[in-house]
């Protein structure tokens, strides 16, 4: 690494440590000649996949379009960089998953939208309204009826009990009870 004062190769780790998030390692370095010390980032990059687009072409994988397409989607929406880095990081342990050179634009996509339903409801409905190229209103509303359909079913409680019919219910509490000398009765 080449000091960013000096511009000398020689450079030295002096510090390592690894990012609360587990996704990064911040390494703390000095320049031998002119000991100025400065931080670097160390992060996994996805390295020798290829992306298959639908007219056939073939792109080498960018990070950058995938951090492009989720800004979007969630523009003027409320979460945190780390939370962020974490979407980013999953979408690319899922696409490393595969264990294949090519992937499809489709195959990619898909792992976003899996991703980010679980991340913004939101923002996937966004998303996935561009990705599916959504022709009209009520393939729009099939998409968030589902999600709705699914969001009610996690959110439903435990099934309520019925009733107990009159017939079986106590009438009395089993308790005993004592008598005071005003002749009132107090529960024990």
């Amino acid at each position: 690494m080449n000091c960013p004062v000096c511009k000398s190769k020689d450079t030295k780790v002096v510090d390592s440590r690894i990012s609360t998030d587990g996704l990064s390692i911040r390494r703390r370095r000095e320049c031998e000649k002119c000991t100025y010390r400065f931080s670097t980032i160390e992060e996994v990059e996805l390295l020798d996949l290829t992306v298959v687009k639908g007219d056939g072409r073939r792109e080498t994988y960018s990070r950058e379009k995938i951090v492009r397409g989720l800004n979007k989607a969630l523009e003027k929406r409320s979460y945190t960089e780390p939370a962020f880095k974490k979407l980013v990081h999953n979408i690319e342990r899922d696409i490393q998953k595969k264990k294949r050179g090519e992937l499809t634009s489709s195959e990619v996509g898909e792992i976003v939208i899996r991703r980010l339903k679980g991340f913004d409801k939101v923002a996937y409905i966004r998303f996935a309204s561009v990705y599916r190229s959504f022709e009209d209103v009520q393939t729009f509303q099939k998409e968030l009826n589902k999600l709705m359909k699914k969001n009610n079913n996690r959110t439903a409680g435990p099934p309520r009990r019925s009733k107990a019919k009159e017939g079986t219910r106590k009438k009395h509490s089993s308790t005993p009870r004592l008598r005071r000398a005003g002749g009132k009765s107090k529960s024990k």
